[in-house]
């Protein structure tokens, strides 16, 4: 497997540039995609974010300092994108409400019995309620099974708070989950 500098050395070269990129596509796309699809929900809305998220690393490549490893900044540029991904739906979502006048409530029965996907869809939506850096947070840890030293250097905070952060969002998910069965 090529090393990141090499990667980044065929990047910032003009004339390898799109040799570059499709390396770091076949190295990192599934995983950033993944990341991503769990931050936002839906196939098409998390390949939407990807895009953006490659195309900003297309163009902004020169400025990776090296300071983190290549993928730290590779997945805080994911992060950050979907977390814009995130807040220009949930403004829509404001205006559109405000404009509907319908009531949005959702209601979840709990049935005795549950299969895989309700599950899944459930924990989305105890996501969805989180602020963004405990979902942030509790994406990386509990999905992606990062270290709490992993995810501080991707978004450069202390590790006391990321507990933190992990432990409300637990929590928080938990008391969703409890509410939605009785």
């Amino acid at each position: 497997m090529l090393q990141d500098e090499q990667l980044i050395v065929l990047l910032r070269t003009e004339h390898t540039r799109e040799q570059g990129f499709r390396l770091l596509m076949s190295c990192y796309q599934e995983r950033l995609y993944l990341h991503i699809r769990r931050m936002v929900d839906g196939h098409e809305d998390a390949n939407d974010v990807l895009q953006n998220c490659l195309l900003k690393v297309f163009r902004s490549i020169d400025s990776f300092k090296g300071q983190s490893a290549l993928y730290t900044w590779l997945y805080r540029i994911a992060t950050n994108e979907a977390l814009t991904y995130l807040k220009k739906r949930q403004r829509r979502a404001v205006q559109s409400l405000s404009t509907d006048g319908s009531d949005t409530s959702l209601q979840i029965r709990a049935d005795t019995w549950m299969d895989g996907e309700e599950i899944r869809e459930r924990l989305q939506q105890a996501m969805n309620r989180l602020p963004d850096r405990q979902r942030q947070v509790f994406v990386m840890r509990y999905y992606d099974e990062l270290s709490y030293q992993e995810i501080a250097d991707i978004l450069q905070t202390s590790v006391g708070g990321l507990k933190a952060s992990y432990h409300h969002a637990v929590k928080k998910i938990e008391s969703f989950l409890i509410n939605t069965m009785t």
